[in-house]
């Protein structure tokens, strides 16, 4: 899949963990600014300004009002996918927000339910990156499986020396 470059404001909005992490939560369920401030543990006023900032540049979308429990209008807001179809570059601030938001992530994840796997070898890294990304892309292109689980992919290379 081709990726356009990210226009300055789209690199800015993923250039913060609390957005990246607000788009993983929004993926494939649609979540109140309430709801995404509970599960991140932080103040509503904050989160607010993230989610406003993903809908500006549209990386959310927010979904038909709803009522909640006591009465009030209540906004769901589902991610577009634009994440995955952008180029963030090489911003030394997004290369940051990606770890943290991974790793406050896994923070989060109960013992025993964390898969990792490390290796070194010798390859070309582009054809490594161009194959990983052709699966990324594939899996990203199949319609979710409904009896599927809901798994968060975090890859990284780096110079094995």
């Amino acid at each position: 899949m081709h990726r356009r470059p990210a226009s300055e404001a789209e690199a800015a909005a993923l250039s913060s963990a609390v957005r990246l992490r607000i788009i993983r939560l929004t993926h494939g369920r649609a979540l109140t600014n309430q709801e995404i401030a509970a599960r991140l543990g932080k103040d509503p006023a904050t989160t607010l300004h993230h989610v406003r900032k993903l809908v500006a540049t549209g990386f959310l979308e927010p979904q038909p009002a709803r009522t909640g429990n006591r009465g009030a209008r209540e906004i769901p807001y589902l991610s577009t996918g634009l994440s995955w179809k952008i180029s963030g570059g090489q911003r030394q601030e997004t290369r940051e927000a990606v770890l943290e938001a991974f790793l406050a992530e896994v923070a989060e994840v109960p013992p025993g339910r964390l898969s990792q796997s490390r290796l070194v070898v010798r390859v070309d890294p582009a054809e490594l990156k161009r194959r990983l990304r052709s699966l990324l892309d594939e899996l990203e292109a199949e319609p979710d499986d409904p009896a599927g689980e809901r798994v968060a992919i975090y890859l990284a290379t780096y110079p094995g020396d």
